[in-house]
């Protein structure tokens, strides 16, 4: 089976050509080693040196050359607002009290959709609405300030702080 080795960052895309693209949620973005088929029927083996996030976008690079196009799967997921920044400040404080992925943006919070969170926020005066789409939490207090994934100039990214399984 051929190998993909190597991810290139979309920010790093050059020419190359795209074979298939594979459709991945959040969890299935984050990975080392996985049997992978993509949605036009490439098979192949997901095989970097390190857990790596897959971000909408990039491409995984087979051993010949070819790319795979990296998609986000839209999930199930609840906006959370709040009539005022400090208001979204202390609902992302309580959010994070119960350690959940959660995706932070300048004016709304994404997470896994739950109903219980969901009244939680509500009883705390913010607005929980279901959305559907692609879900990038943040890499966790331990990532060392670098948000998703630490980047670097030499072709793949450092995951950190994710508290699910891997390959």
């Amino acid at each position: 089976m051929i190998r993909a080795t190597r991810v290139i960052r979309r920010d790093r895309l050059g020419s190359g050509e795209i074979v298939d693209r594979i459709v991945l949620d959040s969890n299935d973005r984050h990975r080392r080693r996985m049997a992978m088929r993509g949605v036009g029927g490439t098979a192949f083996l997901l095989d970097l040196a390190e857990a790596t996030v897959l971000d909408d976008g990039d491409a995984l690079a087979l051993e010949d050359g070819r790319l795979v196009w990296v998609e986000a799967a839209p999930e199930a997921l609840l906006e959370i607002r709040a009539p005022s920044p400090h208001a979204l400040k202390r609902l992302i404080w309580h959010i994070g009290n119960r350690h959940i992925p959660a995706e932070i943006g300048e004016e709304a919070v994404w997470i896994g959709h739950d109903h219980v969170l969901a009244e939680m926020v509500r009883g705390l005066g913010g607005s929980a609405e279901p959305v559907t789409r692609p879900f990038r939490p943040e890499g966790g207090a331990y990532a060392g300030g670098h948000g998703h994934a630490e980047r670097h100039d030499h072709g793949h990214a450092h995951s950190h702080g994710h508290h699910h399984a891997h390959d």
